[in-house]
Parts: structure tokens; C-alpha cells; sequence
């Protein structure tokens, strides 16, 4: 389970390493230009790491299942060098997949005034400025960005709705509410990757959405899943927290501290 915690802070940080600064630039400045290598290449690895961060919190909730409905298994099932070639194929399923896309993209010509309305280099807002007709690649990324976003997500309620069951057959309430305990701070993560990316898509797809709206939806998918993934796990996780409270008796924060 750390193994995949730990990868999912790397997505954390990558993340906002690749899309913040630009935000923050353009925040202070009236106009921010940016290459048109650079453009893309902050729209590919954005791309990439939402599809990684799918793909990852997929393994987690295969990971809970394997904890939950079949705990003698999951000591030989899920070693360290199995999670570890779970998370790479994560990983290289996220490089690839937006690769078609961009490929297609590349293939148009850009004219115009090249501006995009947004805070940062997005898909949609680059492939607007394209010339001539973009709808069939705008078809295949929205196929693309779709059957990541849900098929995950499809095998994510199947894993939880077995965890259900397992928990419901539980027979002690003790340990019933520690199997809740384990699953809730995966839950709320998948809850805010989900549900901020959902905001994003229904932006660009209601008509008449204004432009602030959708840089501040943009804003809230790239900053609150990083702020909030390692809060949740500090106060959700117990060894974690555990750790955490002795860091701050030893630096003498609490008054009953020696």
C-alpha cells in the first residue's frame, strides 16, 4: 500500500511542478507568451499524469481488495516486486495513451491569435487555435480522456462493491470498523481526483461557460488534489499519523511534550 502511496505523491508533485508556475505567471502578468514546443510539452505531461493518477488509484483500490477480501493471499500476492511492476505499467500506460492525441494535434497547422483562455496549456484550448476542421481529433481525445477517466473508475466500483459485501459478512464490529478505517482515506482521494475532473469536463461542455469559470475549475483540479491527498493520508493513516505526532513532541509543540 505505501509503494502506491508513494507514486501517487510523485504524480502529486509532478503535477503541480508542470502547471503551477505557469499559472503563477500568468497570474502577475497581463500577458505571459509561451513557445510552442513548451505549450505542448506542458500539455503531454499533464496529460500524462492525469492518466497515471487514474491508472494508480485503480492499483490502490486493487490493492484494498486484495487486503480485505482475500487477506491470507495478499502478503504472497502483493509483494513489493509485484506492486512495483504495477505501478510502471501505470506509468506507461499514462506515457502512451495521450500520445495518439498529441500526435494528431501536432499534425494541424496553428494560425490566428494564438492565445489560449486558460491558465496553462491545456488540450482543449490549444486545439482550438488549430486550422481547418479539428473535430474527429477532438472526438479521438475525448474517446481518449473518457475511457481513462471510466474505466477505472468502472473497476473501482466493482472493487468496493466486493469490499462491501466481505465487510458486510463481517460478523465482528471491530472488524468491520477497521476495514472502513483502511478504505476511507482511499475513498475521499478518488472522491476529489474524480469529482474536480468532472468539473473540468463539464466546463468545457456546457454552453456559455465563461472563461473565468473554467480557469478557476482548472485552478481547483491542479491545486486541491495535491493539498489534499497528503492531509488526508496524514490524518486518515494511523502509522503515519503516529509518526507525525512524535516529530512534534520531540521539536517541543505540545506543552505535555518532555
Amino acid at each position: 500500500m505505501y509503494l502506491t502511496i508513494c507514486s501517487l505523491a510523485i504524480i502529486d508533485i509532478t503535477s503541480c511542478t508542470t502547471t503551477v508556475p505557469t499559472m503563477l505567471a500568468v497570474f502577475r502578468s497581463t500577458s505571459y507568451t509561451v513557445s510552442f514546443s513548451a505549450c505542448f510539452t506542458q500539455t503531454y505531461f499533464f496529460m500524462v499524469l492525469v492518466c497515471t493518477e487514474s491508472f494508480n488509484l485503480l492499483l490502490m483500490a486493487y490493492d484494498r481488495y486484495v487486503a480485505i477480501c482475500n487477506p491470507l493471499h495478499y502478503p504472497a500476492r502483493m509483494t513489493i516486486r509485484f506492486t512495483l511492476q504495477l505501478i510502471v505499467v501505470c506509468w506507461l500506460g499514462g506515457f502512451l495513451i495521450p500520445t495518439l492525441s498529441l500526435i494528431l494535434a501536432l499534425t494541424k497547422q496553428f494560425c490566428g491569435p494564438n492565445r489560449v483562455l486558460q491558465c496553462y496549456c491545456d488540450y482543449s484550448g490549444v486545439l482550438r487555435l488549430a486550422c481547418g476542421d479539428v473535430l474527429s481529433i477532438s472526438y479521438v481525445g475525448l474517446f481518449c480522456s473518457l475511457s481513462v477517466l471510466l474505466i477505472p473508475l468502472f473497476f473501482i466500483v466493482l472493487s468496493y462493491v466486493k469490499i462491501l459485501i466481505s465487510v458486510l459478512r463481517i460478523s465482528s464490529s471491530v472488524g468491520r470498523a477497521k476495514a472502513v478505517s483502511t478504505c476511507s482515506s482511499h475513498l475521499l482521494v478518488i472522491s476529489v481526483f474524480f469529482l474536480t475532473t468532472a468539473g473540468v469536463f463539464i466546463s468545457y461542455r456546457i454552453p456559455g461557460t465563461s472563461v473565468d469559470m473554467r480557469v478557476m475549475v482548472s485552478v481547483i483540479q491542479h491545486v486541491f488534489p495535491a493539498l489534499m491527498n497528503p492531509i488526508i493520508y496524514c490524518l486518515r493513516t494511523k502509522e503515519i499519523r503516529g509518526s507525525l505526532v512524535k516529530m512534534l513532541k520531540k521539536g517541543k509543540i505540545f506543552p505535555g511534550s518532555k
